[in-house]
């Protein structure tokens, strides 16, 4: 896999483990700084529900730094299509169905992940 595409992998994972820390540790304090449509009021209910969702980032995020972790070639890309692909899947779908920003948060490096792993 070429060095940009690796590159491209982990930046999108560290976004992941970033989205992790604010919904499963920072819900109540920083999350609310970047959860900016959520109203103030709705995040002491929904802190549970955000940790889940965190816990779900986790996931993405060590499913494509075990790609980088793999030493055969073909493993790797097919491993890291696959969570990028989940990736720009529930991008496309956030933008949809919750706010526009996730399709340029999520979903566009992801992407851009593919076109990097495909056409490099």
């Amino acid at each position: 896999m070429h060095i940009a595409a690796k590159i491209i992998i982990a930046f999108v994972a560290l976004i992941h483990i970033y989205i992790l820390w604010l919904e499963m540790f920072a819900w109540l304090t920083r999350a609310r700084k970047v959860f900016r449509t959520l109203p103030q009021d709705m995040f002491a209910p929904t802190k549970s529900m955000a940790a889940n969702q965190g816990l779900y980032n986790g996931f993405l995020a060590a499913g494509l730094i075990w790609s980088l972790l793999i030493t055969d070639t073909v493993w790797s890309i097919n491993v890291a299509t696959f969570f990028l692909g989940c990736i720009v899947v529930a991008g496309l779908y956030g933008a949809y169905s919750v706010q526009k920003k996730i399709l340029f948060v999520q979903a566009v490096p992801a992407a851009l992940g593919l076109l990097a792993i495909y056409l490099l």
